[in-house]
């Protein structure tokens, strides 16, 4: 069977699909992938465990053995892996995506990450002659099944037009922040904000069963409220069903925290709630529940509620 990568360059179909580069499949990243071929994009993968790629590359994606091979002379390379040293690594590094024969004109990174590195990773494409663009997303694994990411964008603006049919297959708020760097900056927002909703919602839980009243019910009159959120409407549920099973890492997010409170620091902010969020997600990944959902947060201050 020929693949969609293959059959993309044939007269007709040029102007509206692309061949893509992709690096990374975990929780948000094959949910992407998945989009990007529905929509009829050619897509190479690449992944450190070639098994969590398997159902895309049941659908057409093709396999590459290295973030070289998958980017090689593709129109956009794109990569959402887990932590800023990973970055640096499909990239720049040794097997990089800028050390192919032809890199490809745009590479597009949409893992949360350091600002300083996006402007690095900016700078290291330029002197190859092509674009780079940081764009991490929010909207976790519900979003990217869904397609409707909330994408965040730095960069310039000529390479984000170009990318354009990448974000609108994965996304449906896509918004261009300004230059290199301001995609990241954007995404601490958004952690900060997050962080604050989410021990405010485990909070309120504990507080509901130890008043005697049924979390759900309550909910039920909370949640269209004006203290409505997206971690009462999405997570809250979850934690209510004891599904503590990732949609985003506690592991990343105590690294996404972390980026947040260096940045703060380096610009003279200071900002105790953010900090608190950040020593409880440390505390958390301390007790084992790095791999869980940061709903899971939950059990720990439920256990802080015993001791």
């Amino acid at each position: 069977m020929r693949r969609i990568f293959d059959q993309i360059r044939e007269p007709g179909n040029r102007s509206t699909t692309l061949r893509i580069g992709w690096i990374g499949c975990g929780v948000m990243g094959t949910s992407m992938v998945g989009h990007l071929l529905e929509n009829g994009h050619g897509v190479r993968i690449f992944t450190r465990t070639r098994a969590r790629a398997e159902s895309v590359l049941e659908k057409g994606a093709d396999w590459a053995e290295s973030p070289r091979e998958a980017a090689e002379g593709t129109d956009a390379v794109v990569s959402i892996v887990g932590f800023p040293e990973d970055v640096e690594s499909v990239h720049l590094g040794t097997e990089g995506t800028l050390t192919a024969t032809r890199v490809p004109p745009i590479l597009i990174d949409m893992t949360t990450s350091d600002p300083a590195l996006a402007i690095r990773l900016h700078a290291a494409a330029a002197e190859r002659g092509v674009a780079a663009i940081d764009a991490p997303v929010s909207g976790g694994d519900v979003g990217a099944r869904n397609g409707t990411l909330s994408i965040m964008i730095g960069g310039d603006l000529a390479a984000v037009e170009k990318a354009r049919p990448i974000f609108e297959a994965c996304g449906e708020t896509i918004v261009h922040q300004g230059g290199p760097g301001a995609g990241q900056k954007t995404k601490i927002v958004n952690q900060i904000l997050v962080a604050a909703s989410m021990i405010g919602a485990c909070e309120a839980i504990l507080f509901a069963a130890r008043a005697g009243l049924d979390a759900r019910t309550v909910l039920a009159s909370v949640a269209t409220g004006a203290a409505g959120s997206w971690t009462l409407s999405n997570l809250v549920p979850r934690m209510l069903d004891g599904n503590f099973e990732p949609g985003f890492f506690i592991d990343h997010f105590v690294k996404d925290l972390g980026i947040a409170v260096g940045e703060a620091r380096k610009n003279g902010l200071d900002l105790p709630g953010l900090e608190m969020a950040e020593r409880f997600y440390r505390e958390a990944k301390t007790e084992g529940l790095g791999s869980k959902g940061t709903q899971a947060l939950l059990l720990l201050l439920e256990a802080r509620q015993q001791d």
